[in-house]
């Protein structure tokens, strides 16, 4: 004989299987939002990215040809200036670039003049180089060659930084020359005077140390 089937647990069994249906049809249509949300969501992140790497890469070209822009080109310009002592110097270039940020002068193919009076130039030429006008500063370099006029040697190094306003030249990556009096190799050197005094100074391997001047400069 069957037990009778109590009502109420019919009832409660009816509502768990609804429950559980309607998390179901919940769960599902979660899940078919979800499938058409993300590839948008995918596509404007994608595309965002895209733009902000668009956006810069204009930018830095528009910020580029602007700062081009301001730049002062020159063609074989020529500056003349006297050191303290009234020396005349020119500093001349194949071409020259001006910096509108720092004012400076980027050359290109330097030479510079420095005048002792007569015929006696020493002359500076190199690759490269520097102009700052405000700090009276030439910086050339690389393959600098010095004719020296009053010495009558000829150098060659690295790098040479010219002071206007002193008319000293010097230079700290090592140094060759030849001349009236033989050869030369040091690590440093410094031309005074214009010429009138050059000294050499050497470590390692390049252990020179001395001072030359020309003839009758004493006198």
């Amino acid at each position: 004989m069957t037990d009778p089937v109590d009502p109420s647990r019919i009832e409660a069994d009816e509502a768990r299987v609804a429950l559980a249906g309607a998390g179901w049809r919940a769960r599902s249509r979660r899940v078919k939002l979800y499938r058409r949300v993300l590839p948008i969501v995918i596509l404007v992140l994608a595309g965002g990215v895209l733009t902000w790497t668009v956006f810069r890469t204009v930018m830095s070209g528009v910020e580029r040809k602007a700062s081009q822009s301001q730049e002062v080109r020159l063609d074989s310009p020529l500056f003349h200036g006297q050191d303290s002592q009234g020396r005349a110097f020119t500093v001349g270039a194949q071409g020259a670039v001006r910096d509108p940020n720092t004012g400076k002068f980027r050359l290109i193919g330097p030479a510079l003049k420095l005048n002792l009076g007569g015929r006696k130039v020493t002359e500076l030429t190199a690759d490269g180089g520097t102009y700052d006008e405000q700090a009276k500063t030439v910086t050339i370099g690389p393959n600098v060659r010095i004719s020296d006029g009053g010495t009558g040697f000829i150098l060659t190094t690295p790098e040479a930084v010219v002071n206007t306003d002193t008319g000293v030249v010097t230079g700290s990556k090592g140094v060759q020359g030849s001349g009236p009096i033989g050869t030369i190799n040091a690590s440093s050197y410094a031309i005074y005077d214009q010429g009138q005094r050059v000294v050499f100074d050497g470590a390692g391997d390049n252990k020179v140390k001395g001072v030359l001047t020309p003839a009758g400069a004493g006198r």
